[in-house]
């Protein structure tokens, strides 16, 4: 078996992996959700843009599952604590999500046009709220979340929904939303028949260039005005998960330590700034195939930074920064995580696998003619 360190970093990896699956694979659910009511004009424009993510959007929540899994049994305190602190905000995520199959399926019911444009709406909020939420929660990440653990490791949270609104985590909710609606809009440039790919080209372009402003903004923050925590002395990487005993200290600018000790880390930001021009650039050029690969890019690019930034962190404690979860006293035992190694190497290539035959038997576009057809199945 491999050792107790190296089992962890890999689990840190894969978690990372997860995070950027979860965003890229449902993101541009999430990112059409939200063009719906911009995008499509009439009925039949706006089915066009739910059929686009109707056949896939389940399948996409997979990596969302596989990464509270991941949370659940491979960082345990993790698990714990962000499952219980940003409790409201998750029960937010959930509502919104299940609202989601729900707009699906009520919205064809009838043809009111009163009734379809209400589930559309729904449709956008359900879409606007998890994209909204999880940029707000890597914000509060950055800036350290109110917990701590008494002797007994029991968890204390102080913090309050309200409480998570903060102007920075707002600022890194506004890079998630503009994020998603630009991978929705790549998206729906590929899938969608004209005249809502033209739209969707208008609308993802401007979200690109308004992502780049936000995450430049949001990294200048970050860099002076934003206290970073650091590991004071040398941590046993094996030794046992117990987080109370190291000790950090915050300092001023002291996110951005690896990306001056680990220069390759800076290939993250810049994928992310890079990949937004990108999908701008190649838009412009019909090119949509590439367009929405470098909004993927620009996706992992921008949560890898923010991975990479806060590394060796898990969740740091605003309350008691010796309390912080890092990846070297935070994770499960070494038999458990060999064991999920061994697991993962088998079934995530199964996923992997699968998922690329489902996107290669549903390829093509949805057009306009198609919805007309009475005789196919779309909602």
């Amino acid at each position: 078996m491999l050792d107790y360190e190296t089992l962890r970093l890999i689990w840190w990896a894969l978690l990372g992996i997860l995070l950027i699956g979860f965003a890229i694979m449902d993101g541009f659910d999430l990112g059409a959700a939200i063009l719906l009511p911009f995008v499509g004009k009439t009925d039949e424009e706006r089915r066009v843009v739910i059929n686009t993510v109707g056949p896939v959007w389940e399948g996409n929540q997979v990596w969302f599952i596989l990464g509270g899994g991941a949370i659940f049994a491979a960082w345990p305190p993790l698990y714990a604590v962000a499952f219980s602190g940003f409790y409201l905000a998750m029960f937010l995520i959930l509502c919104a999500l299940i609202l989601r199959p729900v707009a699906f399926k009520f919205r064809s019911k009838l043809a009111n046009p009163t009734w379809r444009s209400i589930w559309d709406w729904v449709l956008f909020v359900a879409g606007l709220v998890p994209s909204l939420v999880f940029g707000v929660a890597f914000g509060n990440v950055i800036l350290g979340v109110p917990f701590s653990f008494d002797e007994t490791l029991r968890v204390t949270y102080a913090g309050s929904l309200l409480g998570l609104l903060n102007p920075f985590a707002l600022l890194c909710g506004l890079v998630s939303v503009a994020m998603l609606v630009m991978h929705g809009g790549t998206y729906l440039a590929l899938k969608a028949g004209q005249p809502v790919a033209g739209r969707a080209i208008s609308l993802a372009r401007y979200a690109a260039l308004a992502m780049v402003v936000l995450f430049l903004a949001a990294g200048v923050w970050v860099a002076k005005g934003i206290d970073g925590y650091q590991l004071v002395g040398v941590i046993p990487h094996d030794g046992p998960s117990n987080p109370l005993l190291k000790t950090v200290t915050r300092v001023s600018g002291g996110w951005l330590a690896n990306y001056s000790a680990m220069p390759w880390t800076m290939a993250a930001p810049l994928l992310a700034v890079a990949g937004a021009f990108g999908a701008v650039l190649l838009l412009g050029a019909r090119q949509h195939i590439l367009a929405f690969m470098a909004s993927a890019l620009s996706v992992a690019g921008t949560i890898a930074t923010a991975g990479l930034g806060v590394f060796p962190f898990l969740l740091p404690s605003a309350l008691d920064p010796n309390a912080s979860l890092t990846v070297w006293d935070a994770s499960s035992s070494r038999l458990t995580l060999g064991i999920m190694l061994f697991a993962t190497a088998i079934f995530l290539p199964i996923i992997l696998v699968y998922t690329a035959w489902v996107y290669r038997v549903l390829r093509g576009r949805v057009t306009l003619d198609e919805i007309a057809d009475t005789s196919a199945h779309h909602y």
